[in-house]
């Protein structure tokens, strides 16, 4: 059996996360007992909410465990199997974690998952046709739920979940604006996305600045918000939105190394009777068949053109992890094993 290079949680962060939290470990993978099936992951997933999980504090999950594997999303191929519906060379995806390999049982439902690769690149599935893709289509049609004509606002706009939002809300006759980091990104999720207009929130450090910038961008105000930042950003968004506007908390990464994140101004709730609902998109298996498929749909069409960052070798995990929290990555991050 092949040798297993893996990250672990050595140890949990005081504040900011560091390198140091982290340990690359050497192992060797178990031999297959019936039903299980050996996985070489091709790109590991990288997401903003394992920074959340490396905290031992109550949360909507159970805490990353020290000194075990990196939990998180996995891309790859089957290269051993004892389960009668999974073959050697098979492309799937699962929650293999931060390691070379993974040992399944494939008889637990949902556990892999197996993937056509023929007009969606594989990396895709852990990105714009796999779970950010589907928190953002979960946001939009279950929360959000707009109006051909409305105008949609969307954080982190350039990421993984931010620039799936925007191609479905567009194939919806949306008006949709983009908040991202510097021009660059701007750029892309305006000219390659085809979102109406993005703000630099570089250009726009503080609630009045960007409540402007948004005023300019949404004349019409803000019937729609997906929220993926909070901070003074939501303060802003929330100024800016009309009576009965709907918002899908989904992240709120200003907040992840620990600080609380206040509200500025709450009652803007009840003067413009909003409705706000967070979600935590696995826990709505249900839908996620109907999303995959429109997902693909736009992928395999070239209606959604998400970028990807990617890091190269299980070596580089944790320091690619580390710049996806301060958004130096461009789309969605990924480690590229093979």
């Amino acid at each position: 059996m092949p040798t297993n290079k893996q990250q672990h949680l050595d140890n949990r962060p005081e504040g900011e996360a560091v390198a140091s939290n982290f340990k690359l470990v050497t192992s060797e993978t178990p031999a297959l007992k019936d039903n299980e099936v050996l996985v070489r992951h091709h790109y590991l997933s990288l997401d903003p909410y394992m920074r959340g999980r490396m905290n031992d504090s109550k949360s909507y999950a159970q805490p990353q465990p020290l000194g075990q594997v990196m939990q998180g999303g996995t891309a790859g191929e089957v290269v051993e199997s004892r389960h009668p519906k999974f073959a050697v060379g098979d492309k799937v995806v699962g929650f293999g974690g931060w390691q070379e390999y993974s040992v399944v049982d494939a008889s637990q439902p949902g556990m892999l998952r197996k993937v056509d690769t023929t007009h969606v690149p594989l990396s895709y599935y852990l990105g714009a046709v796999g779970m950010p893709g589907v928190t953002a289509w979960y946001g939009l049609v279950k929360i959000i739920a707009p109006k051909s004509g409305d105008t949609l606002v969307v954080s982190a706009a350039s990421g993984a979940v931010g620039s799936a939002f925007g191609a479905l809300a567009k194939a919806r006759g949306c008006r949709v604006v983009g908040i991202a980091g510097g021009p660059d990104k701007c750029k892309y999720v305006t000219d390659e996305l085809g979102f109406d207009a993005c703000i630099d929130y570089r250009q726009h450090p503080d609630a009045k600045s960007m409540s402007q910038a948004l005023k300019e961008a949404c004349p019409n105000g803000i019937d729609g918000y997906f929220e993926n930042v909070g901070g003074y950003i939501l303060d802003a968004v929330l100024s800016r939105m009309n009576a009965f506007g709907r918002i899908a908390l989904c992240g709120m990464i200003a907040g992840y190394d620990g600080q609380p994140l206040p509200m500025t101004n709450p009652s803007i709730l009840l003067i413009s009777r909003l409705k706000i609902e967070g979600f935590i998109v696995s826990e709505h298996m249900e839908v996620w068949p109907e999303a995959l498929q429109e997902l693909g749909g736009l992928a395999a069409s070239g209606k959604l053109r998400p970028r990807e960052s990617i890091a190269q070798g299980i070596e580089s995990a944790p320091e690619a992890f580390l710049g996806l929290l301060k958004g130096r990555n461009f789309g969605k991050q990924l480690v590229k094993l093979i």
